[in-house]
Formats: C-alpha cells, structure tokens, sequence
C-alpha cells in the first residue's frame, strides 16, 4: 500500500497493526499531541534534543491536519493505535482514534522514527532479527539525561540492536544519513556505561536475541520525549502506541537531512 493508502486503511479500521515495513520507502514519525499551552516548552526540548526528538511536522493549535506530511493527513484517524494521558490518573487509555478527545488547543508534533534508518540496513543486507520476527526493538532507560525545557526533562531513552562487529560499522555509517530518524548511535559496547544493567530486561520493546559475539549498539529513541512528557504531567497528551507510527508522504531519503547540535558523548 501507498502510504495514502495505509491511512485511509487505518481511518477506515481495516489496518491496526505497527507499521514497520509499510509506506513504501516513505518516512514514519513518533507522534506527541499537547495542548497549545505546553507547545513552546515542547517545542524547545525537541530543538535541544534532536537525536531523540527529530521534528519533522508540527500543527496549528486544533487543526488535524499537516498538510508537509501529506494532503489528506489526519491526525485523529490515521495512525493504528494511540495513548491517551491525563494529569492525575495512573497508566494511560488506548484508543482506536481521537474523535472523542480531540480539542481545539491541542498542537500534534511529529518525529522521525528509526524505521527509515533500519530500511536503509536491511536493504544493505545486514539482518535485523526484530525486523524480519515482526517485533518490537527492544528499548532501555538509560542514565545519560535530555536536556530540559520548562517542565519537560527526564532521562534518555535507547533502542538497542546487535551486530556483528563488520556490520556494527556499516550499520553505523548508514544510520548517520538519517539525521531525521535519529541519525548515529549515542552508545555502542558495554550497555553499563550508560546505566543499563541487563540487556535481556528492556524497559520497553520485546527481549532481544543476541548472536554469540554480536555488539550492542544503542540509537537515541522516540520514547525519550514520551518520558519527559510523563514527567512534565500535562492535563492532556497523547502519543502513538510503540510501532504503531504516521506513515507519512515524505520520501525516507528525506531523513537525510542534517540536523543542528550534537548529542553529548556517553561516560
């Protein structure tokens, strides 16, 4: 399916599965929805943190759509499965669409997503187990910390995925075309030097399969501003459910893009 195609199978409830793999070669974005209050704080911590939060379409306060991610994007019906969070209440609700919660504050923020740079390994013909299991990349809260903007902060969160070591190098010159999709690792090796104590208790994701002698490498990931959004306790927020991105009309190679600033080295 085209990735128009693919929304209007989400709009319709005929698709409700992640979307790795589908769109064509297109980009996918992680997806933050907040009300315009908070929009400049959030908006400043994705600028300072653009590994884990690389922006790539931003709303109008209560306009659904983003017309630079495609014509007919809707925001409250076309991704396969959402978050909604409220200030006092534990835990979060899923929802099929936002027709019931929609506001006309709220401001949607999309970010690049690791899917475009994993493509990109795939289609160099290293294995990403994960990828071709149809699972979830195994995630990790980590000690290195995002830097704060008003009350959104908190602590980096990684994606982890293991190579042999000729591959570990292609996959990283690979990865650092996609600055839109996280770009470089932040963190290859011993995952304890970034306060990971086992990497078979992801804190998020599924648990990974590691061959004999592969090497972790650790990508910045799209559930950091998903924890500073936790953090900050907005009366409302919502995001996408893990592997259940936007699938949007922009090219992957769109990720290419170089982005400003650099993320701080791992101790």
């Amino acid at each position: 399916m085209s990735p128009a195609e693919l929304r209007v199978s989400i709009r319709q409830g005929r698709f409700r599965g992640p979307t790795a793999g589908y769109g064509q070669g297109c980009l996918q974005g992680n997806l933050a929805i907040l009300p315009a209050a908070l929009a400049g704080d959030f908006l400043r911590f994705c600028t300072l943190n653009p590994k884990p939060c690389p922006l790539i379409g931003m709303s109008e306060p209560g306009n659904p759509g983003i017309p630079s991610l495609g014509a007919d994007l809707d925001i409250r019906t076309d991704v396969s499965g959402y978050r909604v969070f409220r200030a006092g209440e534990e835990g979060y609700t899923p929802v099929p669409n936002l027709s019931d919660v929609w506001r006309d504050d709220l401001v949607s923020f999309v970010l690049g997503c690791s899917f475009s740079f994993e493509a990109a390994i795939v289609r160099a013909g290293i294995p990403l187990p994960h990828f071709e299991g149809g699972k979830n990349v195994p995630m990790y809260i980590t000690n290195l910390q995002a830097a704060p903007s008003g009350p959104f902060g908190g602590p980096l969160v990684v994606s982890m995925r293991s190579f042999h070591p000729s591959d570990a190098i292609q996959a990283v010159l690979l990865s650092d075309r996609y600055r839109l999709a996280h770009g470089a690792p932040v963190h290859i090796g011993d995952p304890a030097g970034i306060g990971i104590a086992d990497l078979m208790k992801p804190d998020f994701g599924e648990v990974p399969e590691l061959a004999p002698g592969a090497i972790p490498v650790f990508w910045a990931c799209g559930v950091t501003p998903q924890m500073a959004i936790r953090q900050a306790r907005p009366e409302i927020a919502i995001t996408h459910e893990p592997g259940h991105m936007l699938v949007t009309d922009l090219s992957a190679d769109a990720a290419e893009f170089t982005l400003g600033g650099v993320w701080p080295a791992s101790k």
